[in-house]
């Protein structure tokens, strides 16, 4: 390559959890800036999650991060022009792209949710996708499908 790499910033972790995780969520979450606001709506999002499951044992956190682990894709299909053809080749993903994927995934779902609040919905989908169901994890299945579909197009990764 002819550039070099660009440095991976550093994200220091939020002020209540201690967790990059929960910043980096909070990032995606955020509008125009706002992060005191996203702050706020992931917070109300916990608490709303813990409300919604109180026989759960584990903490609200451990509930969103199990959610977002259910949410993670393992492949996805990248378009390759081989000859005249394009294929829909299946790749595993970085583990930094899943985190990231994960994530935006449980935002966008949760936005096109019915609710009042950004922090209802999210909460929502939380709960959902901790249940294995809801949008999010219903777009995780269906990249699986489709990798699993053009399992023999693998040959043209590189």
């Amino acid at each position: 390559m002819r550039k070099a790499k660009p440095k991976k910033r550093v994200i220091l972790p939020d002020p209540v959890f201690s967790d990059v995780r929960v910043s980096k969520f909070v990032n995606h979450l955020m509008y125009d800036g706002k992060k005191n606001i996203s702050y706020a709506i992931f917070y109300s999002a916990l608490e709303l999650v813990k409300g919604k499951l109180p026989n759960e044992e584990q903490t609200a956190l451990e509930i969103w991060k199990k959610a977002l682990e259910n949410i993670t894709p393992q492949v996805e299909v990248k378009s390759r022009r081989v000859g005249g053809a394009t294929f829909q080749v299946p790749t595993e993903i970085r583990p930094d792209r899943k985190e990231s994927i994960s994530m935006k995934n449980l935002i966008l779902y949760a936005r096109k949710r019915g609710g009042k609040t950004m922090a209802e919905k999210l909460a929502a989908e939380i709960v959902d996708a901790f249940n294995e169901q809801g949008g999010a994890y219903k777009r995780k299945e269906d990249m699986h499908k489709m990798a699993e579909a053009n399992k023999a197009f693998a040959h043209y990764r590189w």
